[in-house]
């Protein structure tokens, strides 16, 4: 329990802790923007009484999204979530020197600079998986003010660089990255990006980041929610050339819906390393 609570002062505040911002696609971030609106104009009429509104379950929490509030001190005033169990303490000491430094420049953001963005990687508590999480923010007087939310839906680069990193691991050690692969928790899942791994000769999964019970099927059987083949045009495609891409439909991991798929696709000796992203 103790070490959970750590991770849960590391995690609330490492928001704070990241020394650059990002613009965010505005139909996922308006909710939690729209928010954070609606919570500073609470906090110009009440001041620091709104705090007790935004540490209840009611209008300042909307699904995953809710208010939180610190003080440029470092210390927890307000939240509507899991960090409400902070509120009071100084977190700041549990910060390494260069994460401590972030947290500074971020509580010193100057006034009047209006609402600020950051991303940063932490765990949902929803679903206990590493997502990115992408937060509002805005400093008035000795307090900032913050929503965020979590995006677990990953680009094309990043379906890119992990299928770089997967290819590389795998000619460096191959029966190690299996297995991390094989782990679910070895370091190749990412938001709803995964690797999977089938062997050119056998034509059968030696690895699967998110179904262990594919692994030794048959890949070239292996068909969409809808029938039609997926493994066979794969295969057919890596016989010809040396890396590929290809689309098709697929259950994503992380909605639980069945959506489009564009998968990177490359050969690794007489393997097929494969990354794909999701789009709606």
């Amino acid at each position: 329990m103790k070490l959970l609570r750590k991770h849960a002062w590391l995690g609330w505040w490492w928001l704070l802790c990241v020394a650059a911002l990002h613009a965010a696609p505005a139909d996922d971030g308006a909710p939690a923007r729209a928010l954070l609106e609606k919570a500073l104009a609470y906090y110009q009429e009440q001041g620091d009484k709104a705090f007790a509104a935004f540490s209840r379950q009611g209008e300042f929490v909307d699904q995953d999204r809710y208010v939180f509030v610190v003080d440029t001190q470092g210390v927890m005033l307000a939240s509507g979530g899991p960090s409400s169990a902070l509120i009071g303490r100084d977190v700041s000491a549990v910060l390494g020197a260069d994460l401590r430094k972030a947290f500074q420049d971020a509580l010193h953001t100057p006034q009047g600079s209006g609402i600020q963005q950051a991303e940063y990687r932490w765990q949902n508590w929803a679903d206990g998986k590493i997502e990115r999480k992408h937060v509002y923010f805005q400093r008035v007087g000795e307090r900032i003010l913050a929503v965020g939310y979590y995006q677990p839906r990953a680009s094309a680069d990043q379906a890119r660089a992990l299928l770089e990193r997967s290819a590389e691991a795998l000619a460096s050690d191959r029966a190690a990255t299996l297995a991390a692969i094989n782990d679910l928790q070895g370091g190749f899942i990412e938001d709803d990006l995964y690797v999977f791994v089938v062997d050119l000769d056998t034509r059968r999964y030696l690895a699967h980041g998110t179904n262990l019970r594919l692994l030794d099927t048959d890949f070239a059987k292996v068909r969409d929610p809808e029938g039609k083949p997926v493994g066979e045009p794969m295969l057919a495609l890596m016989a010809r050339q040396e890396q590929g891409e290809y689309q098709y439909r697929w259950k994503n991991p992380v909605t639980g819906k069945v959506e489009d798929k564009h998968a990177y696709l490359r050969k690794v000796g007489r393997l097929l390393v494969a990354v794909g992203y999701y789009s709606p």
